[in-house]
């Protein structure tokens, strides 16, 4: 369900509302279709916006995943292996053209047991579709600042998604060059204010 933003004027709330349901449902069924984890989509109600999805029981999000391991103090070891999971997801993801918009670790959802690492990507609300190695990296550095804010500590854990993303994708090479591309662009940013 998609809250209203009560300074649009009404006209294009409902357009953008309706462009916006319809580009995550399209997404999410592009994903199902490459195999790629994200709930069923049941019904989209265009009339309220809203979609049905699957509800994924008793999942949890990464984000929460590494907060409690880091909180409980046992071992990071197993961020590795997730980190490498999560890179080939979202090559394969990538590999379809499909750019999440807001990749993050409250995002994706680990189905238990979580040591099992079965992901499902979610909240396609700003996805869309582009083969750009721009719009992909994009989407990277997205999550990577995701990484460094919300996860402190997990650099390596970064660089071991990053690995994994290049093996598994077939369009790595122009991805990592326009992610550290954005990078540098990112840094000038920060540093003229």
């Amino acid at each position: 369900l998609r809250v209203p933003k009560r300074y649009r004027h009404p006209a294009l709330e409902e357009r953008l509302s309706r462009r916006r349901t319809a580009q995550e449902a399209r997404s999410l069924l592009r994903c199902r279709r490459a195999g790629i984890p994200a709930p069923v989509v049941y019904f989209v109600d265009y009339v309220t916006n809203s979609i049905y999805l699957e509800d994924i029981v008793d999942s949890v999000t990464v984000q929460d995943h590494i907060y409690s391991v880091q909180k409980s103090g046992d071992d990071t070891s197993s961020f590795h292996k997730l980190a490498e999971k999560m890179g080939e997801l979202l090559a394969r993801m990538h590999d379809e053209d499909i750019i999440h918009g807001d990749l993050t670790t409250a995002n994706l959802l680990l189905r238990p047991p979580t040591e099992k690492l079965d992901l499902v990507l979610i909240d396609f609300g700003l996805s869309f579709i582009s083969g750009l190695p721009e719009d992909k990296g994009v989407d990277l550095y997205v999550l990577e600042k995701a990484f460094i804010s919300t996860h402190p500590d997990t650099e390596m854990m970064f660089q071991a998604l990053l690995k994994s993303y290049a093996a598994t994708s077939k369009k790595s090479g122009p991805v990592i060059k326009k992610l550290d591309e954005v990078r540098l662009r990112g840094r000038k940013r920060s540093m003229i204010g």
